[in-house]
């Protein structure tokens, strides 16, 4: 039997903002960005083989929620000739970079001053221009559609990224990174609560004639060694990406960042090592060059692109909870400030006013309709998964798979926020404690595994 015709096309588009626009990342915090260390940028890759279309849009922002990725799902779908089902957006989650929409409160969560939008945790009008420029790209990267073979091989680097859930000595979970203050030293630190992924993936497209179309890398960490300072950066996955345009020229990198809701690039056991995003992305892009080594290009066997929803239960809330909530939508709405600049919310109003977004969500929908998506590239796959869920979730989905090699890309789709094992809960922690960021029940990632490995399976 012929194998239908694999075409391929990919590009980019600058989607870098203009001023002061609030840089996201931070809880309750003003960041207005001061400079721009790098630029950011939407890529996008398209895939067509027969009548089978999909296409997968990486942008590089903190968080990309529903409201947002829709309408770019619907207008690449367009674009392209599928259905927005076909459409994976995921954001590089760089906490140095605006989101494109509201993540820190619930649409409903009643108006705030016009000044404040920022606690919201977006720019609405950073969100029309990024969005704007991605559908450039998707339509540049249609353009270009051209015959293309495949190949995928995967490297290890297990020395720059580490599970941030430091257990101490009362059982009890902190976040080690780049100061030590006690009691949470070193001293104080018993052991890691869980694992990291230290698999360098790549998907390589090339022509027949032997010229890098597209490289699909991935890597699981958060993009945090420009954070919190108020630059403007992609952090690693934007030095991999240069690094390997530079290696491959003409071709598009896209990064596809794992499930690194408990994982850091912060050494545990060295707290004063520089931070330095470059060097991460260099040592990235040599491992990924290494993989490229030992690949064999030919044509793809199989294009597919599905969906699947996965209900999922919110996290009960204590009657407690319910009546602070309840109050706060009521009378409370004006920001407590904890300084006269109103650059930064106390936390007893941030912890309020996300619990009441819980409250306000839940309500509303009942249970979250986690939507999972899967693309499948001959005999790779690619999982995309909203929301930051940890490692754990992804080491299992990888063994689970039916299909060799598997990545995960997080921050797809939705804004979810963190989805922890069940085990993590009992801990506590930022990741964990409920708020708008989390606010699933314990089963939640085993769910999402199990789903994701049926739709796999079913492809």
């Amino acid at each position: 039997m012929t194998q239908p015709l694999w075409m391929a096309g990919a590009a980019r588009a600058d989607i870098t903002p203009v001023g002061p626009v609030h840089l996201a990342g931070a809880v309750g915090v003003h960041r207005p960005a001061e400079a721009v260390l790098e630029p950011l940028f939407a890529r996008a890759l398209v895939l067509q083989a027969g009548d089978r279309r999909a296409c997968l849009i990486v942008l590089d922002v903190t968080i990309v929620t529903a409201d947002c990725s829709a309408p770019l799902r619907q207008a690449a779908a367009e674009i392209v000739g599928c259905t927005p089902e076909q459409v994976i957006v995921c954001a590089t989650q760089t906490h140095s970079a605006p989101s494109l929409g509201h993540l820190m409160l619930d649409p409903d969560f009643p108006a705030l001053p016009p000044d404040c939008e920022w606690l919201r945790g977006g720019d609405s009008a950073y969100s029309e221009f990024a969005l704007g420029r991605a559908v450039e790209a998707v339509r540049e990267a249609y353009a270009g559609l051209e015959p293309v073979e495949l190949a995928a091989a995967s490297g290890i680097e297990g020395r720059l990224a580490f599970n941030r859930r430091a257990v101490g000595r009362d059982g009890r979970v902190f976040m080690p990174g780049r100061t030590w203050p006690e009691p949470l030293g070193p001293t104080n630190l018993r052991y890691l609560e869980g694992p990291m992924d230290p698999e360098v993936g790549v998907i390589a497209l090339r022509t027949p004639a032997g010229r890098m179309k597209a490289l699909l890398a991935h890597y699981t960490c958060h993009p945090v060694h420009v954070f919190p300072r108020r630059i403007v950066s992609p952090d690693w996955p934007g030095a991999l990406c240069a690094e390997l345009a530079q290696a491959y020229p003409g071709a598009v990198p896209l990064v596809l960042n794992g499930a690194c809701g408990n994982i850091n690039p912060w050494p545990p056991f060295e707290p004063d090592y520089p931070d330095d995003h470059v060097l991460m992305g260099r040592q990235l892009a040599d491992m990924v060059g290494r993989a490229i080594g030992t690949m064999e290009f030919a044509p793809p066997t199989r294009l597919d692109c599905r969906s699947k929803l996965v209900p999922l239960p919110f996290r009960p809330l204590s009657a407690e909870e319910v009546a602070k909530s309840e109050e706060m939508l009521r009378c409370r709405l004006t920001p407590e400030w904890q300084d006269e600049a109103h650059t930064q919310v106390t936390g007893d109003w941030v912890t309020t006013a996300s619990i009441a977004s819980v409250y306000l969500q839940s309500r509303r929908e009942g249970k979250l309709a986690y939507e999972v998506q899967a693309l499948r590239l001959g005999d790779a796959a690619i999982v995309a998964l909203p929301g930051e869920p940890f490692v754990e979730g992804q080491l299992a989905l990888k063994i689970a798979s039916p299909l060799y090699p598997t990545y995960v890309a997080h921050c797809a789709t939705q804004y979810v926020g963190y989805i922890p094992t069940a085990a993590a809960l009992a801990r506590g922690g930022h990741e964990v404690n409920t708020r708008y960021w989390a606010k699933l029940q314990p089963e939640a990632l085993d769910q999402i595994v199990a789903g994701a490995t049926e739709l796999l399976q079913a492809m």
